[in-house]
């Protein structure tokens, strides 16, 4: 399927510059340390792959370099809502000597898919030789990108918690329905005592309204402020709408299909805001997430 890349993001481009600027100058972001966010949710259906693809869209429309790895065992389908099918994935890599350049898939505005494969739910149990492989081919990316977002699979899993604890950022997805707060909170426990992050971003997305955002994210936070050790930033919402429907139907992220729309709108400042962020709890960008990997693993 073929995107049309307009101009629609000339505005966001000029509004950002200087303050991207004074970010890369003291070198919180800066494009030889590439920044790994990672998206996760207590459950599924929250909305979260949806979510990770447009995000990753409005940092390219920036002129970020970005690329997704589609880390959601057993229900990947970034390359679904994309209408991308890739040949190879990062098993092929590990298996079957494979380059990791070999296996990124192409999407709109320069987006990278790398992705997962069924089997990465097995990634703690390489041996060694498999592992350095691997860290070895993913290490590569540090010189062609600047931000790289893992979308894990919901809930939690070793494999889950090892990317959350190796990453820079993570952004917890959740929505407006109680059984959303309660998964979400324990993934937030989970954090909190296995993770050792000072600071989880939160999203609240299907929201009718900004007051009904604020109520959910305070909720969360009230507990989380009683009972961890955690800070929970609120980087922003996302509205219940059709228009996300209909694009996961036609394949088309709505940040491309309905650029003007306040949904996407949102999107554009959920990714202002994550850009000039001063609340990063930073590992290192890309080689001390391959560090920790590692470390993790052996």
């Amino acid at each position: 399927m073929k995107f049309k890349v307009g101009d629609q993001a000339e505005k966001l481009r000029k509004l950002i510059l200087n303050k991207r600027k004074n970010y890369e100058n003291t070198q919180k972001y800066i494009s030889n340390n590439t920044r790994v966010i990672t998206v996760t949710s207590g459950k599924g259906g929250v909305g979260k792959t949806n979510f990770t693809i447009n995000l990753a869209l409005s940092f390219c429309k920036l002129g970020y370099k970005v690329a997704v790895l589609d880390a959601d065992i057993g229900f990947a389908n970034i390359d679904v809502m994309l209408d991308i099918m890739p040949k190879y994935t990062l098993i092929d890599v590990i298996y079957n000597n494979k380059d990791i350049l070999d296996i990124i898939e192409d999407g709109p505005y320069g987006l990278k898919i790398i992705p997962g494969g069924s089997g990465l739910d097995d990634i703690m149990k390489l041996d060694i030789r498999q592992l350095n492989l691997l860290t070895n081919q993913l290490s590569k990316l540090e010189q062609y990108l600047d931000i790289i977002i893992i979308d894990t699979g919901a809930g939690v899993s070793n494999t889950v918690i090892n990317f959350i604890r190796s990453s820079d950022d993570i952004i917890l997805v959740i929505t407006p329905e109680p059984t959303s707060l309660t998964d979400g909170y324990a993934m937030l426990k989970v954090i909190n005592n296995y993770v050792k992050k000072n600071i989880v971003k939160i999203v609240v997305n299907r929201v009718k309204n900004q007051r009904e955002s604020i109520e959910v994210f305070n909720k969360l936070n009230k507990a989380s402020q009683k009972f961890l050790s955690l800070e929970l930033d609120n980087i922003g919402y996302i509205y219940e709408s059709k228009i996300v429907i209909n694009s996961v139907k036609k394949q088309i992220p709505f940040i491309l299909s309905e650029p003007k729309s306040n949904i996407s709108r949102k999107i554009d400042s959920i990714a202002v805001d994550l850009i000039n962020n001063k609340k990063v709890s930073t590992n290192g960008g890309l080689k001390g997430f391959l560090d920790n990997i590692k470390s993790l693993m052996n």
